[in-house]
C-alpha cells in the first residue's frame, strides 16, 4: 500500500478526528491533538532535570554545581556514567509504561522517545541500546518495550542503534517487591554480549522504560563495560525516586 501523501492527511484530518479522535495517553480523554495529555494528567506529571546528581539523575533541592553527585553515588558509584528520566514514576508515568509494555499500545514508544530526546547527553560516536528482554518473555509479548522506543529514539536522533548486542542470557523472576539487595542478586551474570558487538571504545546510550532500583540498569553497564564500552549512559521514561 502506498503512504499518503502530506497533503492527502490534512485533508483527511478533520475526518480521522471525527472518527478516531486523539486521546490523552495517561487517562484516554479526548484531547485536541495527536500526543496531547489533559490538563489533569499533565498538571500530575514532575518533570526531571536540573539541578540534579550528575550521575544517577537523582533531583537537588538548590544547584550544587557542575559535576556534583549525591550522597549514595559517592558512596557507592554505579557502574553507570549517568542516568537521566523524563518523568518522576507516578500515576500518569506509570499509566502510560503499563499501556505500552501490556495494553500493546506500541504508538506510545514514539510519544516517550520524543520526550525522551529531550534528555539525551552530548556523546561523541554514541550507540543507542536498549535493555534485552529474555526470548521467552519476548515470543509471550511479542515486542521489547524498550527496542520499540530506542528504534524512534535513533530515527529522530540520527544516532546508531544495535538490538542485539546485548543479550538476557538468563530469564530473571519479577523484581516487583523485591528488595534492592535481592534485586541485584536476581539480576547478576542474567546479561552478556554477542561475540561481534563491536563495543569496544563506544560510549553506549541504554534505553529502559523505567528506572526502579537501578539493579538492571547496573548488570547492564556492567556487562557493556566489561565488553570494552568506554561509557554508559541511562535514559528512561520515568524513574521512582527514593523516599
Amino acid at each position: 500500500m502506498m503512504p499518503l501523501s502530506p497533503l492527502l492527511k490534512t485533508m483527511l484530518r478533520p475526518a480521522l478526528d471525527f472518527a478516531l479522535p486523539p486521546r490523552c495517553p495517561g487517562c484516554g480523554m479526548i484531547v485536541d491533538a495527536d500526543d496531547a495529555f489533559c490538563l489533569a494528567c499533565w498538571s500530575g506529571m514532575r518533570f526531571l532535570g536540573e539541578p540534579c546528581c550528575a550521575r544517577c539523575g537523582v533531583p537537588f533541592d538548590h544547584d550544587h554545581g557542575a559535576g556534583a553527585e549525591c550522597g549514595a553515588c559517592l558512596a557507592d558509584p554505579p557502574p553507570f556514567d549517568s542516568a537521566r528520566a523524563v518523568l518522576a514514576y507516578g500515576d500518569v508515568a506509570r499509566a502510560v509504561a503499563l499501556r505500552l509494555k501490556y495494553g500493546r499500545r506500541i504508538g506510545l514508544a514514539r510519544l516517550i522517545a520524543k520526550q525522551m530526546a529531550r534528555q539525551l547527553p552530548t556523546l561523541a560516536d554514541a550507540l543507542i541500546v536498549p535493555v534485552p528482554l529474555h526470548r521467552s518473555r519476548l515470543w509471550w509479548r511479542g515486542f521489547n518495550q524498550s527496542a520499540l522506543i530506542a528504534g524512534h529514539l535513533a530515527r529522530m536522533t540520527g544516532l546508531p542503534v544495535d538490538n542485539h548486542a546485548l543479550l538476557r542470557a538468563r530469564r530473571t523472576v519479577p523484581l516487583r517487591g523485591m528488595n534492592p539487595k535481592a534485586r541485584a542478586k536476581a539480576v547478576h551474570g542474567a546479561f552478556a554480549l554477542v561475540p561481534d558487538h563491536g563495543l569496544s571504545g563506544r560510549a553506549v546510550l541504554l534505553i529502559d522504560d523505567v528506572h526502579t532500583s537501578g539493579a538492571t540498569a547496573a548488570a547492564c553497564a556492567r556487562t557493556l563495560k566489561r565488553g570494552g564500552a568506554a561509557s554508559v549512559h541511562l535514559l528512561c521514561w520515568a524513574r521512582v525516586l527514593p523516599d
